[in-house]
């Protein structure tokens, strides 16, 4: 299946907001690539470690769509979501499948989160400190949907979960994933000793890359997802959001609802400078709100009352 790809070239600076908008909108996934380094088929691609940011000065980003996107109501729907930002020197090609995902499960390596927790490509193999009796792996293959642990926002949910687990919160647990993406956040939990998941989302991709990565992790009888209209409707000891921060704003009533009293919530897709209006958004219903950073992304997590 062919996708339509727009590519801007920013400096640096820029990156987390426009990154930020292309999401807003739908991209699929963002790819950020040596905007100096030749022709966009020959340029390195960049998947920034945990806590990394890019090195080089002018960065070109590039975003995928699905193939009968518009182009020009797409970047009419940028201009709204961030006027200060030009996206005039933006372009865009169609490409295959294929162009984007071998490229881009090239560069993906295992990755530690906290004490215990792995993520690992499906078909790499195991690093010895993964062996581990204790180790949470979860065998990843995202697919077109968001959640490789790579992102500063899925990491700091995963550390958050690593925690939950050291403290002996997780275990024996049910978890409300809101959000899914690829499933990795309620996969994780699962790993870490959670007794079952419910993985929310309202990209039917996503759904499907979350029960493929259930499958292959041999979790497929302890998690069920759902779109949000088919969601139950029941409170979780434990729930975890990662999205937009105009998405937890809107959700916050529905999220605290889902919080059992006592339960653990963490929110995360929230660019540093957001959280203040958030954080008085969810006193409303949760005590201990507190802030955890990662370079210009913020997660947020609280007790119910």
């Amino acid at each position: 299946m062919p996708f339509l790809e727009l590519t801007i070239r920013c400096p640096q600076s820029e990156q987390p907001r426009r990154e930020h908008a292309l999401e807003d909108v739908g991209a699929l996934a963002v790819t950020l690539l040596d905007a100096e380094a030749g022709t966009s088929d020959e340029r390195a691609i960049l998947e920034p470690g945990v806590g990394e940011t890019p090195l080089w000065d002018e960065i070109a980003l590039s975003a995928l769509f699905p193939a009968d996107a518009d182009g020009l109501l797409l970047l009419a729907a940028l201009d709204a979501f961030d006027p200060a930002l030009d996206w005039r020197g933006a372009s865009f090609r169609v490409v295959a499948d294929q162009d984007w995902e071998r490229a881009w499960m090239d560069q993906y390596a295992p990755l530690r989160f906290g004490a215990r927790t792995w993520i690992v490509p499906w078909d790499h193999a195991l690093p010895d400190a993964a062996r581990a009796d204790d180790a949470a792996v979860v065998r990843l293959d995202p697919g077109l949907a968001f959640g490789s642990g790579t992102h500063p926002t899925t990491a700091l949910c995963l550390r958050w979960l690593d925690a939950l687990a050291g403290a002996g919160r997780l275990q024996g647990a049910s978890v409300l994933d809101f959000g899914c993406g690829s499933g990795i956040l309620a996969l994780a939990a699962l790993a870490l000793g959670a007794a079952g998941a419910d993985a929310v989302d309202n990209d039917p991709q996503a759904l499907q890359a979350t029960l493929d990565n259930a499958g292959r992790n041999g979790l497929a009888n302890r998690l069920r997802a759902w779109a949000p209209e088919q969601a139950p409707q029941q409170r979780y000891p434990v729930v975890v959001a990662n999205i937009l921060a105009s998405a937890l704003d809107a959700l916050a009533p529905v999220l605290a609802a889902r919080t059992a009293p006592g339960g653990r919530i963490a929110l995360s897709g929230i660019l540093d400078g957001q959280q203040d209006a958030l954080l008085r958004r969810y006193a409303e219903w949760f005590d201990a709100l507190d802030v955890a950073i990662e370079g210009d992304w913020v997660r947020i997590d609280g007790i119910r009352r």
